[in-house]
């Protein structure tokens, strides 16, 4: 069944030479072909401010620059979010970004007996490259970084569940193994995964 799926590509570079970039067109590319309905969310070039305190993530008006972004939040069903490792997370772009759109009143509500999800019936996937090889992310580092995105932000508004697509080693990747990484992410694009 056609779902409605939001392709978030997080690459602060916006030079389409950038595999994450590629990764994220060819999970795009694969959905579309076999009829999902997509939008795709470029964050290089979305200029919006950092949220300077709670009171401002509480209270303030949500930049109009992000508007159409949450929007396609609120109607997606599936959400794919790619971006490349830095410090062992997310780039600074993409969590100041989600500051932003998964606001109190339209990702959770503050209630009596704690948050109330808000963006439950949603699904996402992970798209992450980086320069280690993913089993020393995942074992020597525990994948922290990656952890607390689907802890602390994804699963805290509801959205799961939460698949992941590790690519490591990217840098001395072959030409082979970049396309077998395309091929993947066109088969889960196809897949609506």
């Amino acid at each position: 069944m056609p779902r409605r799926i939001l392709v978030i590509e997080g690459h602060p570079d916006p030079d389409e030479r950038r595999l994450c970039r590629a990764l994220a067109q060819a999970y795009a590319s694969g959905a579309t072909a076999s009829g999902h309905q997509v939008e795709r969310i470029d964050l290089a070039t979305v200029t919006f401010p950092l949220l300077p305190s709670q009171a401002a993530f509480e209270h303030d008006a949500l930049p109009p620059s992000l508007i159409p972004a949450q929007q396609a939040i609120l109607a997606a069903e599936h959400i794919v979010l790619a971006f490349p490792l830095w410090l062992g997370t997310m780039p600074a772009l993409v969590k100041a970004f989600l500051e932003q759109v998964l606001r109190p009143g339209i990702a959770f509500r503050y209630g009596a007996r704690g948050p109330e999800k808000l963006l439950r019936g949603r699904s996402a996937r992970l798209v992450v490259t980086m320069g280690m090889p993913v089993l020393a992310y995942r074992w020597w580092f525990r994948a922290h970084g990656l952890k607390g995105l689907e802890r602390s932000i994804l699963g805290f508004v509801g959205i799961k569940p939460i698949r992941e697509s590790l690519f490591g080693n990217v840098e001395t990747a072959s030409p082979a193994t970049r396309q077998k990484w395309l091929d993947e992410m066109r088969r889960d694009g196809q897949r609506g995964i």
